[in-house]
């Protein structure tokens, strides 16, 4: 049985009295839990803490005075706020309020505490999420994502990279019926195409070199859950197939296996790419794209939604956990902090605010602190379909057109080597590799090749990474 190494937990409710099964069996397990009310409370319980757990019903005064005594009391205790599933949006304020986390105050079990409390206890070595809804269109957002949490459709999350895909994601599990089911999440361009479909489906004893034991794949592991597949723009065309196939009969067959094993889970899909411009490159197959986006939602830029920059920002400087007094922004760094445009969202901002904790002296963030990554983003990249309704993305051939219209005026020949540029650069723009964007152009990948080489020498822009 699991175990977790806190040696007092600090449990605050209304009552001290109400049975509760997972703290009986931390009794047993030699953890020492202090039961107390607000009002019983005193700062040797507090002090003497590993964790804090405390139950809030309305309001976030009594997070508010618990932070406080902790802060006061020097204690790196984590505060765990337990909330009613139906009181969503005040698990969202209680996030925005710095707490370790959120859980369901219907949870009582042990091994759902023992999982939450090493999460808590490990939490500085991972990347942190950002529960953050400040801005109006961040909370219609949430608002919309709640609704479709509690239908059972197969949702796709579009938005440029680092804009929280995943968090949502992880909110339309967290605020769906499905809940108390597990939540898997998986790179599709994490890994080789091999190792993928090994995770994905698993194998059967025997299917393969190596294959000593059965495996279950990351599908069966997500039963009665939610499984997240980041990244689908990058799925090869092969592993689209076997994907569709999936979810039109919500099945699946192991590697080396004969029998299909019926699945109940939540596909929940995400991309950064243009999907729309993927289908008419042949890259994307268009009959998953329409499965998988039974119901669509697009993440906005950070810099759409200017509100949540500051709120963002605070919560990473609070996670970060730095000993000594609390480090708060300037004037200037908070004018700094609005006025940038963002490429990089909300992971650019929280790798902007950990350089500015390292390199601040004192106990504020000034401008001077702050170092942006300053990288430049094409508007092209950031064109997502679902965010201009009616506006189907160029393909190919208007590209040509386009650069025709733009060259009738030169000679026939410089004319068709600036198309043929244009056609080229476009391919590879939006292709995974130069493979596949000589497949796109269809031609050979050595003809591609030779023709990136042809260009640089007559003078064109392109990368030696692309030229080689």
């Amino acid at each position: 049985m699991a175990t977790v190494n806190i040696t007092n937990l600090l449990w605050i409710d209304r009552s001290t009295t109400e049975m509760i099964p997972a703290l009986a069996e931390f009794d047993r397990q030699g953890t020492n839990v202090v039961r107390a009310t607000e009002k019983t409370l005193t700062d040797e319980d507090i002090a003497s803490a590993g964790a804090v757990v405390m139950h809030i019903d309305s309001n976030l005064d009594p997070v508010s005075r618990i932070q406080s005594k902790l802060a006061h009391l020097k204690s790196t205790a984590p505060l765990i706020v337990r909330v009613r599933r139906s009181d969503f949006e005040l698990a969202i304020q209680a996030m925005r309020e710095g707490v370790a986390t959120v859980v369901p105050a219907e949870q009582d079990t042990h091994d759902d505490w023992i999982e939450t409390l090493s999460l808590v206890k490990t939490s500085d070595s991972k990347e942190s999420s950002a529960f953050i809804f400040a801005d109006p269109i961040s909370r219609n957002l949430l608002a919309l994502t709640e609704r479709v949490a509690k239908v059972d459709v197969t949702v796709l999350l579009a938005g440029p990279t680092g804009s929280g895909k995943e968090v949502l994601a992880r909110i339309l599990h967290d605020a769906s019926p499905r809940y108390s089911g597990p939540f898997v999440a998986f790179n599709c361009a994490a890994m080789p195409e091999n190792l993928i479909e090994d995770m994905l489906f698993g194998h059967e004893r025997g299917s393969f070199t190596g294959a000593s034991k059965e495996q279950p794949g990351l599908f069966e592991q997500a039963q009665g859950g939610t499984i997240f597949l980041d990244e689908i723009g990058e799925m090869s065309f092969h592993l689209q197939a076997k994907l569709l196939r999936i979810l039109q009969e919500r099945n699946v067959t192991r590697l080396g296996g004969q029998k299909p094993i019926d699945l109940d889970i939540r596909i929940v899909a995400a991309t950064n790419r243009n999907l729309k411009t993927a289908i008419i490159e042949r890259s994307f197959r268009e009959d998953l794209y329409f499965r998988l986006s039974a119901f669509k939602i697009t993440i906005p830029a950070l810099k759409q939604r200017p509100l949540d920059i500051l709120p963002l920002a605070e919560q990473f400087i609070t996670q970060q956990g730095m000993s000594g007094p609390r480090i708060s922004l300037s004037d200037d760094a908070q004018k700094s902090l609005i006025e940038y445009h963002w490429p990089g969202n909300v992971r650019e901002l929280q790798n902007v605010v950990m350089r500015a904790l390292v390199l601040t002296q004192q106990n504020v963030i000034d401008s001077s602190h702050l170092v942006f990554d300053d990288i430049t983003i094409s508007d092209q990249q950031e064109n997502f379909d679902v965010g201009q309704p009616g506006k189907s993305a160029p393909n190919l051939d208007e590209l040509d057109m386009v650069s025709t219209a733009r060259t009738v005026s030169e000679p026939l020949s410089k004319a068709i080597k600036s198309r043929e540029y244009q056609a080229i650069m476009a391919a590879l723009q939006n292709s995974r590799n130069r493979e596949q964007a000589a497949e796109v152009l269809g031609i050979s990948a050595r003809t591609l090749r030779h023709k990136l080489q042809r260009l640089r020498e007559q003078g064109m822009a392109v990368t030696r990474a692309y030229a080689r």
